[in-house]
């Protein structure tokens, strides 16, 4: 069994931790129906553990040096890698606003991105003063590291940056979907505030 298998074995042997990771951190591990035409570019499968209520949807693919990588594909169009293994993604999904972080990353810059991620940080709490103490809930109970955001934030685009070309995603009529840095530095309606 592989770490990411005994991770969402876990997720679904704790219906609390579950349940908060698809409310509060968008990873919801009933949501597998999305993914059946999408594979990688190199034509490796992509098995689907989890969805979010926009549509996207989180995939393993097959083990690399002992780790499964996480690839996201929005339903917009955009995937690419989020993290080397389940336990580095989970920990990226709960400590960092991470999908917002790459939209307003200034084409991949990391810099720009720390910005961003000091400002979602910020605004997070303001739509659930909870979300802290329920991070660190779900990190305890899958024995995860909460981890900083500045240190998230490397490993998010270290991670999106090896999206090309082992982790392009792909769909069954060949369509290629965007890479996942977003060109904007913020907001285009009132910036950060």
């Amino acid at each position: 069994m592989t770490s990411s298998d005994h991770l969402l074995d876990l997720i679904r042997a704790t219906p609390e931790i579950g349940l908060l990771l698809g409310s509060s951190f968008a990873f919801d591990i009933h949501r597998t129906y999305h993914g059946d035409d999408l594979r990688l570019a190199s034509g490796a499968p992509l098995e689907v553990i989890a969805g979010e209520s926009a549509g996207g949807a989180y995939f393993l693919c097959g083990e690399q040096n002992g780790r499964r990588p996480v690839v996201f594909a929005s339903s917009e169009g955009e995937g690419g890698l989020l993290a080397d293994d389940l336990a580095d993604a989970l920990e990226i999904i709960i400590g960092l606003e991470w999908q917002d972080c790459l939209s307003f990353s200034g084409g991949g810059d990391v810099e720009v991105m720390q910005i961003s991620a000091q400002h979602l940080r910020r605004s997070r709490g303001t739509y659930n003063p909870d979300i802290d103490a329920e991070a660190a809930q779900v990190a305890a109970a899958l024995s995860l590291s909460v981890v900083p955001v500045t240190d998230l934030v490397v490993r998010l685009h270290a991670a999106a940056s090896k999206t090309e070309p082992d982790y392009v995603v792909t769909d069954d009529d060949g369509a290629v979907f965007d890479p996942p840095f977003g060109e904007w530095t913020e907001p285009r309606h009132g910036g950060w505030r």
